[in-house]
């Protein structure tokens, strides 16, 4: 059954209408297209997805995601179901050959996005709640053995030729072209984009087991910097653990890639055929690279099939978790006829920002890791420990920061400067409404206002209109130890208390009464007092509506 959109960007309507016979075409059902299909289908638009594969693939790839991507899954309304599938990581450390801690991160079950700081899981289990969620919604066709040939856009829409198995082609029309589709990306190839590729690439063992007994692990992720063989060994949900192992120069692939090499490598870990099933081991190579355009007319790409990483900061699955909740709401507004289409363009900009720092980030990892000279590693060792003797446990990095794109800066400051806390991921709050209830997460819908002292009325009905427009939702911040008395605030605006107290502590830092938030969770910009609040808001109203020059090229 199709789903159309109504001035209600969370509600829908099954009446047919005119012209392409989907809204956005998906290539790709991993978790990076399945979180896309669902949060499109939320808002009510018509999702077809198109997999390769005829069955899911039931051997795991990723095996962590972090807090704010675990809020950002949530999203998708599958967060009830996160505790069932995953396990809280207790840390990361960084070991020498003779056991020495050379990088030392403590993990928390309570970060700063409401959820544990890392969060290890079986991929197929994630994958399989992903699918069910996505069998609840009406507007998601999913339909599998299906191999996209070929790609053409056209200026309302795209046409996509795919075949199954047995060679029957099937064409398939839509207003956008999703690639999801992986490292070796169809899509990526089809729209002619060019890619780059630091050369910074190392082949590993990969070997994931299930345990048959359960074991404690501490902490959860270790890295064994030893030039031997470095060896990483990280938790991947409930009673299922991997090791991998770097090649090392001059051994051949063959060998390594060999069951029996596997549990040799195993047993001095005491995994064994006794203590474990061996899952899969097979070698992969790591790359870091990134497509320098992620739009081309009406296709547009996600996930790896958009950027790839070294796994060594475990964020690989995390940034194209990020990549379509960005995606999402970008095109809510742009199917709803709320913003152009270059509004998608601030898609590529921002996202490919942030992908390229954690490609660099990680390949700075792995040139410390992947160290097979044993006067090299010493080196590396005393360098390393010097800078943090005396040093206990560290805390994760924060979620980075949007640096360009859709944001706001005041004026007198240039295009290139963020004014914290601008572009920053918003830290979790706890909200009461007045009977005390707990209040559902209001971002993640919609863009959200948060007002703290009542500047909200200074609007005027205009801008609350442009606001309600976009599916943005006004939030009165009350002090947890106040009583709502059912006074004052705007005409629809939603009156929240702020149990904690993070939200109120957050705009303080700032000397700020307003914040505005965006749906992925990033902060759009704040206000001090009414009139930078309507600053704040008619800023909003320029970017997301402004005709900027469309991306003109075609696949």
């Amino acid at each position: 059954m199709s789903v159309v959109p109504t001035d209600d960007p969370m509600t829908s309507s099954s009446s047919p209408r005119p012209g392409p016979e989907t809204d956005v075409l998906v290539v790709g059902y991993g978790p990076v297209g399945s979180v896309l299909s669902v949060l499109l289908a939320q808002r009510g638009w018509r999702v077809t997805v198109l997999e390769r594969r005829r069955r899911p693939y039931t051997l795991p790839r990723a095996t962590s995601f972090d807090g704010e991507t675990a809020r950002l899954l949530a999203g998708t309304g599958i967060g009830g179901e996160l505790g069932g599938i995953t396990e809280p990581g207790t840390g990361y450390q960084w070991r020498t050959a003779d056991g020495r801690t050379l990088l030392d991160i403590e993990f928390t079950t309570e970060g700063p996005y409401g959820w544990p700081d890392a969060n290890t899981m079986h991929q197929p289990a994630l994958e399989e709640v992903l699918a069910a969620r996505a069998a609840q919604l009406p507007g998601i066709t999913v339909l599998r053995d299906r191999r996209v040939v070929d790609i053409a856009d056209g200026p309302d829409g795209v046409t996509v030729t795919a075949e199954d198995d047995e060679g029957t082609a099937r064409t398939f029309t839509a207003r956008w072209v999703v690639g999801c589709d992986g490292a070796n990306s169809f899509v990526r190839d089809r729209m002619g984009v060019s890619v780059t590729d630091l050369g910074f690439s190392y082949e590993w063992l990969l070997c994931d087991v299930e345990l048959r007994e359960p074991r404690v692990f501490l902490p959860t992720n270790v890295q064994l910097c030893d030039p031997a063989r470095p060896t990483t060994l990280v938790g991947s949900g409930p009673g299922h653990r991997r090791w991998e192992f770097m090649r090392l120069p001059g051994e051949r692939a063959a060998d390594l890639n060999r069951e029996e090499t596997a549990w040799r490598l195993l047993a001095p870990f005491d995994v064994t055929p006794d203590t474990a099933r061996l899952l899969r081991s097979t070698t992969y190579i790591f790359q870091a690279r990134w497509a320098d355009e992620w739009r081309v007319g009406h296709v547009l790409l996600a996930g790896d099939a958009a950027h790839l990483m070294p796994p060594f900061a475990g964020q690989g699955m995390c940034s194209g978790i990020r990549d379509v909740v960005g995606l999402a709401w970008r095109l809510d507004l742009v199917l709803r006829g709320s913003a152009p289409e270059s509004l998608l363009d601030s898609y590529t900009e921002e996202r490919r920002a942030q992908v390229r720092e954690s490609i660099l980030a990680s390949v700075q990892l792995g040139r410390l890791i992947c160290v097979t000279d044993a006067a090299a590693a010493a080196e590396r060792d005393a360098t390393v420990l010097a800078n943090r003797r005396g040093r206990g446990p560290g805390r994760p990095d924060p979620a980075r920061p949007i640096t360009c794109g859709l944001l706001h800066r005041p004026e007198g400051t240039g295009a290139d400067t963020r004014v914290p806390p601008t572009g920053e991921v918003l830290p979790h709050g706890r909200l009461l409404g007045p009977s005390g209830a707990p209040l559902e997460d209001p971002v993640g819908r919609g863009f959200v206002l948060f007002t703290s002292s009542g500047t909200e009325p200074a609007l005027g009905p205009d801008r609350l209109s442009f606001l309600r427009g976009v599916g943005a939702q006004v939030v009165r911040l009350r002090p947890a130890d106040t009583s709502y008395d059912g006074t004052g605030g705007a005409v629809d605006a939603v009156d929240a208390v702020d149990a904690d107290g993070v939200l109120h502590g957050y705009l303080d830092r700032y000397g700020a009464t307003a914040l505005l938030v965006r749906p992925d969770y990033h902060v759009f910009g704040t206000a001090a007092d009414p009139a930078g609040l309507n600053a704040l808001v008619d800023d909003l109203r320029t970017q997301v509506t402004a005709a900027a020059p469309a991306n003109a090229g075609r696949v």
